[in-house]
């Protein structure tokens, strides 16, 4: 994690203090569990949460154990056993360091994935407040960065609402297939531990017991978890290239916010820069990177193996600090954006008609003039505008094979802005409801 690119609560999920907190409330579960099935006496679960539940876990003290131990769990333990007392021989009763380290990162994945939840909530609100604001703003909708057809900056807006109201539901699904818990054993044979004690601790922690986790969780439920990721950090890209493209000083028809005494450039004083959407390009490419790790963790050798540890000690922190520093900027920038109409207008209009191209041709198909012709004889005089700065309009009304078909009348009413705009409302509904 990069301080730089990280916001306080979704550090704090991944700190050692939320780790061990978590670690002892999964033996402390587990522990009530045993207890009521009689397996420990019910005084030592009340002291290990008593004792255990008050303390605040020495980290330079557990590092200190881990050292000798060369083992993250025992040295917890081993803590733990210094802080409760006698009753800690209780603790860990066929337990398994993965049942704890697996059900821990579940755990933390669930409450990350709360913070990115609220995160895309707070940006759809954003993109819905700026497409309702610009959903008449005529802009020039562009197909291989080209001038298309109109459309609106609403429409383009909505587009993004629609995309990451997508992502959300891909979130929550992810979520829920991550919300799994193991207590399971060596193995995951619960030779050693009753399965009631999963179900005890899953329902505890708001989760699910998994249905056989062979000592590990399977890793196909987080390959899932962070290509998710990943598709929502394509979103961010996409949106931030958009604006990105539309800042460009020949096209400025959006901007990012520029506050005062903010800098472009260390060499010219007039640059305005879009670095708040070139950061999130390159946020969202790290955030993508670590699903490629997480779909390589789910060939663990036999019924367990810890080639995936190194993996998601680094990508769990990462990617959800990454994505969330990203969803939260992305809101900033739309909350902010700066849009100007007049603009979107002169491009729209620098090259004098052409955007009516296809109503002309579908006029002169309507009018009994073949498809080849029809094409030929639009492109011949839209070419007149792209190469000589021409008016289609007139260049039109000036051919008399175009004439032939099509009045003066015919030809004018092709070139009314207001067609192009005219569904939508029709779009707006079926996005916003």
């Amino acid at each position: 994690m990069i301080p730089r690119y990280s916001r306080p609560e979704m550090v704090a999920i991944w700190s050692p203090e939320t780790k061990f907190r978590i670690w002892f409330e999964i033996e402390a579960h587990a522990c009530d569990a045993l207890a009521e099935l009689g397996v420990i006496p019910k005084e030592a679960a009340a002291t290990i949460w008593e004792k255990g539940g008050a303390a605040t876990f020495d980290i330079d003290r557990i590092d200190e154990i881990e050292r000798e131990t060369k083992h993250d769990v025992i040295a917890f333990l081993t803590h733990l056993s210094e802080i409760v007392g006698p009753d800690a021989r209780f603790v860990h009763q066929g337990m398994t360091s993965s049942d704890v380290l697996d059900t821990c990162f579940n755990v933390q994945l669930m409450r990350a994935s709360d913070l990115l939840i609220d995160d895309l909530d707070r940006l759809l609100a954003a993109l819905k407040k700026r497409a309702f604001e610009h959903k008449d703003t005529v802009t020039i909708g562009r197909s291989h960065g080209i001038h298309a057809e109109p459309t609106t900056f609403g429409v383009k807006l909505a587009q993004a609402y629609a995309e990451f109201e997508r992502c959300r539901a891909r979130l929550v699904a992810a979520r829920e297939e991550i919300a799994t818990c193991a207590i399971s054993g060596a193995v995951g044979t619960f030779a050693n531990i009753d399965p009631r004690v999963e179900e005890h601790v899953a329902k505890a922690l708001g989760m699910k017991a998994e249905p056989v986790s062979t000592q590990v969780i399977p890793r196909d439920r987080h390959a899932m978890y962070f290509a998710t990721l990943g598709v929502i950090a394509s979103s961010v890209e996409r949106l931030s290239v958009e604006i990105r493209h539309l800042q460009r000083t020949e096209v400025l028809e959006a901007e990012e916010y520029f506050s005062p005494g903010q800098k472009g450039s260390s060499a010219m004083p007039h640059k305005r820069n879009p670095v708040l959407t070139e950061n999130m390009t390159g946020l969202a490419r790290m955030v993508r990177a670590f699903a490629l790790p997480a779909m390589e963790n789910v060939a663990l050798w036999h019924e367990r193996d810890i080639s995936h540890s190194s993996v998601e000690r680094m990508i769990g922190p990462d990617a959800t600090v990454t994505l969330d520093f990203a969803l939260a900027r992305m809101t900033g920038v739309i909350e902010k954006l700066l849009v100007y109409p007049d603009n979107m207008l002169a491009n729209m209009n620098k090259f004098r008609g052409l955007i009516h191209s296809q109503r002309v041709l579908l006029a002169l198909t309507q009018a009994g003039v073949s498809r080849e012709d029809s094409y030929r004889l639009v492109q011949r005089n839209a070419m007149k505008v792209w190469e000589q700065g021409k008016d289609f309009l007139e260049e039109l009304l000036a051919d008399q094979d175009v004439r032939a078909s099509l009045s003066e009348a015919d030809l004018r009413e092709k070139f009314d802005l207001g067609y192009h705009t005219k569904h939508v409302e029709t779009i707006f509904k079926r996005v916003f409801g």
